[in-house]
């Protein structure tokens, strides 16, 4: 099944030029545009990946895909699925083998399961394109469906790869011979660090890092108004006085003993704008680090009176609270393992002693409503102390790009795609083992111990991101990339 994601255009590049720290950046990508912008009048771009919604790919593009369109290069969205739930289930898997995760085979059946569904998807989705289109493919999901439609219509593709790893476990070296097939269909290749390039796609690559919307709901500045509104509307605060705007339709839902879930406000209070707090909001992914995390908090809980010397500190360790937050898992359609992930979550949180227990908030945040949902994410980050992102793999990590445009305290670790926007002590602290709690616990005592540290962090956080990671590098990247291609014509359909 082939569908075409409505995109909202209602920021304007207007709206960032008025903004005195975006001016700058707005007239270059205007001028780049209006270079690469009369070679592209007589085609489109055509973006595919396997979500709408969830996940850094799905929140980029909507933006991607407006921005570009105003500067007068035609491109839509085109979100693929299927009824064969195995293939979200394969695809999965193959997510986690790029990433050396898991045992290293992929069978006949798995390839016939992969062609299968993929040649139903090509079919359906020529209806959607023309020969002098540029067909943009997102990640391993819709891979093999874009080399087969390229094949057939020959026009010009680029394969667009969030994921990687930067080292060559037998897995990632499998995993990549698999789909090395269906890679050379392509005539370009675009991913977000060197260190992911296969060697049979060298010398046919751009590198063009994933960025932020410093306009966008989730990135927004939020007044100390909005602010508490955003978290009364979404439940995560009890009102305590009149709200201007209504209630979100769909609330935060937060974990309460006895494996339940409830409205996040009605337990005990978070504390979100009183209390120290650390948070951790991603996808509900083991590579994400989310058990690990949740066992380095219970580490400094249980030491508090080692690591609270300090009286002021030893108060702060004390009413600290740890909020781990995620989609809700059944709306990310491409994710099968979510349910399983958070349901190891419910189950040490359900074992925790209830001192312990009751300050650490597990939150499902609802995916009816992006802007609603990117609202909730903005006001989380916003009222942390800290933000961590323990992944154990990460593909690059929009997660801490959101905190550090924030002036959050960040605590990355070392997977590649936090170490390239994470500068060791200087932009935020690193952990060496993602899986080792005591580490965990004396990073995050670390950074909360030193209020200096956390400020100048949080400084050099803000002006690294605003240099390299806004939207307007990633959208001067695929001007680049396209502009290459918008000089060259449609190729010869293969024979048959």
């Amino acid at each position: 099944m082939i569908s075409e994601v409505p995109i909202d255009h209602g920021i304007q590049m207007a709206d960032y030029a008025a903004d005195p720290i975006l001016t700058a950046a707005t007239i270059e990508l205007q001028a780049a545009a209006a270079r690469v912008a009369p070679g592209m009048r007589d085609r489109s771009v055509v973006m595919v990946n396997s979500t709408a919604k969830g996940g850094g790919v799905a929140e980029m593009l909507p933006r991607l895909v407006a921005l570009l369109t105003e500067m007068g290069i035609r491109t839509r969205w085109l979100v693929i699925n299927t009824d064969r739930t195995e293939f979200f289930v394969l695809t999965k898997r193959i997510h986690n083998l790029i990433h050396g995760q898991g045992e290293p085979t992929l069978s006949a059946d798995d390839r016939e399961l992969y062609e299968s569904v993929s040649r139903e998807l090509a079919l359906e989705i020529e209806q959607h394109l023309a020969p002098e289109d540029i067909l943009v493919v997102h990640d391993p999901q819709p891979l093999a469906m874009g080399a087969m439609v390229k094949r057939k219509l020959g026009m010009r593709a680029i394969w667009r790869c969030h994921i990687g790893l930067d080292e060559h476990p037998k897995a990632t070296s499998m995993v990549w011979r698999f789909l090395e097939p269906y890679v050379r269909e392509y005539d370009h290749g675009v991913f977000s660090a060197p260190e992911y390039i296969p060697s049979y796609m060298a010398g046919r690559v751009s590198i063009i890092t994933p960025a932020i919307d410093p306009l966008g709901d989730k990135n927004r500045h939020l007044s100390p108004h909005k602010l508490v509104g955003v978290l009364c509307n979404a439940g995560l605060k009890k009102a305590e006085h009149p709200i201007v705007t209504p209630p979100f339709e769909h609330q935060a839902q937060r974990l309460l003993p006895g494996r339940t879930w409830g409205p996040a406000g009605d337990h005990e209070r978070i504390g979100l704008i009183y209390r120290p707090i650390v948070t951790q909001i991603s996808r509900w992914d083991r590579l994400k680090g989310f058990e690990p995390l949740l066992e380095g908090f219970v580490h400094l809980k249980e030491r508090v009176g080692e690591y609270g010397t300090d009286p002021t500190h030893r108060r702060r360790l004390e009413i600290l609270r740890l909020v781990l937050g995620g989609p809700d898992p059944t709306s990310v359609q491409d994710d099968p393992e979510a349910v399983g992930v958070l349901e190891g979550i419910i189950s040490r949180f359900d074992a925790l002693p209830k001192e312990i227990q009751n300050d650490v908030i597990v939150l499902s945040l609802p995916m009816h409503s992006t802007r609603e949902n990117a609202l909730m994410v903005n006001a989380l980050q916003r009222c942390s102390t800290v933000v961590v992102q323990n992944s154990l793999r990460e593909g690059f990590g929009l997660t801490a790009t959101e905190a550090m445009w924030k002036r959050a305290a960040m605590i990355g670790t070392n997977a590649c795609g936090l170490r390239h926007q994470i500068r060791s002590s200087i932009d935020g602290v690193m952990i060496h083992d993602p899986e080792d709690p005591d580490e965990i616990a004396r990073r995050i005592n670390e950074v909360l111990a030193d209020r200096e540290l956390r400020f100048t962090l949080s400084r050099n956080a803000r002006q690294h991101v605003h240099a390299l990671f806004l939207i307007f590098r990633q959208l001067s990247g695929w001007l680049r990339v396209l502009g290459q291609h918008a000089t060259l014509p449609p190729q010869r359909p293969a024979a048959g």
